[in-house]
């Protein structure tokens, strides 16, 4: 970066709030860091346009001199870009974070495409996809390529790709009705006695909704509060939670403690809680990528050989999902009867 323009020339794109400030924090560290020809340097500033209160205030930031970093969700991002607010003539590097999920995303899809062809040129920028899991990548550099989202000398950079998943992660199903889940999930839990971990719920279907149902997820924490469950304090992280809340919940796992996070897949990328000891996948995961994020939310405390457990309950005939996830991501998963 050349500090010394006064122009937006590095935009890391997120799909999540919570993703966003995790890696904005990590380039203002970067950031700070001091160089050999420090005093000729200005300072490398680093803007956060994330969902919510802040994009108001950082109006004037842009207008008076824009940060050579922006960290940004997609929807804050073309906010700005279609006010004119925001300008990448000078972009030199484009990265986009979680790639597949982005692509996979009804609601950012559009965006993202307008954002790699529209509002910038791929002839005038490096463009960096990543994610820890893009499947069939070759059919991926090819559209790359064909869409013209990168140059065309693009290469595929793989990163460990012999163990996908950490040895240290045990990982573990039940066998139960759908009646019995909650009960299961209950004597999974006094058993284990984890001192900190995530229950993921799938989405509430739109069928559900339209029927007037409490969330799984809600039906899932009024079961645990009422129940003998009382180690832990437990909390909720769902996608359709407005942004303060989600804050809230976040901010109180970080202050330590004992506590349980009730989660749809918005927690499986982007959330760093290097406590958590234990995963309940209440409901399977709707693919093995999925599961390989999910499975990524425990055992992230640095240098440590602690044990982590993932611990998956399904119906008996989900058992033949739960076997091609473990065939492709290459690991063993042991039946518990309780």
């Amino acid at each position: 970066m050349n500090t010394q323009r006064s122009a937006v020339q590095a935009l890391i794109v997120v799909p999540t709030r919570e993703l966003g400030i995790q890696v904005t924090k990590v380039a203002r560290m970067l950031a700070a860091m001091p160089t050999e020809n420090e005093a000729e340097q200005k300072s490398c500033t680093v803007m956060a346009l994330l969902d919510g209160g802040m994009l108001r205030r950082h109006k004037s930031w842009l207008k008076a001199e824009p940060p050579t970093i922006v960290v940004a969700t997609i929807g804050s991002l073309c906010q700005m870009l279609e006010k004119h607010l925001l300008k990448l003539e000078s972009m030199q590097v484009l990265v986009i974070d979680e790639v597949d999920f982005m692509f996979n995303s009804s609601k950012q899809v559009s965006s993202l495409r307008k954002l790699l062809t529209s509002y910038s040129s791929c002839n005038s920028r490096q463009t960096v996809f990543a994610s820890a899991s893009i499947p069939q990548h070759n059919r991926f550099l090819y559209d790359c390529i064909q869409q013209k989202w990168t140059k065309r000398d693009v290469v595929h950079v793989h990163v460990n790709p012999i163990e996908p998943m950490p040895t240290r992660l045990q990982h573990k199903f039940v066998i139960c009705s759908k009646k019995q889940r909650h009960q299961t999930l209950l004597s999974l839990m006094l058993s284990d006695t984890p001192k900190s971990g995530i229950i993921f719920v799938g989405e509430q279907s739109e069928k559900s909704k339209k029927a007037g149902n409490a969330p799984p997820t809600i039906d899932l924490v009024d079961f645990l509060k009422t129940s003998s469950w009382g180690c832990s304090e437990i909390l909720l992280l769902e996608e359709d939670m407005n942004f303060n809340s989600r804050a809230a919940s976040l901010s109180e796992v970080r202050q330590g403690g004992g506590y349980l996070l009730v989660a749809t897949d918005i927690a499986a990328r982007g959330v760093d809680l290097p406590e958590i000891t234990h995963i309940y996948n209440f409901d399977l995961p709707r693919t093995a990528v999925d599961y390989l994020h999910r499975a990524g939310r425990t055992g992230r405390k640095p240098f440590s050989d602690e044990k982590c457990y993932v611990t998956n309950i399904i119906m008996p005939e989900e058992r033949f999902v739960l076997q091609r996830y473990e065939n492709e991501l290459m690991f063993n998963c042991e039946e518990l009867f309780l």
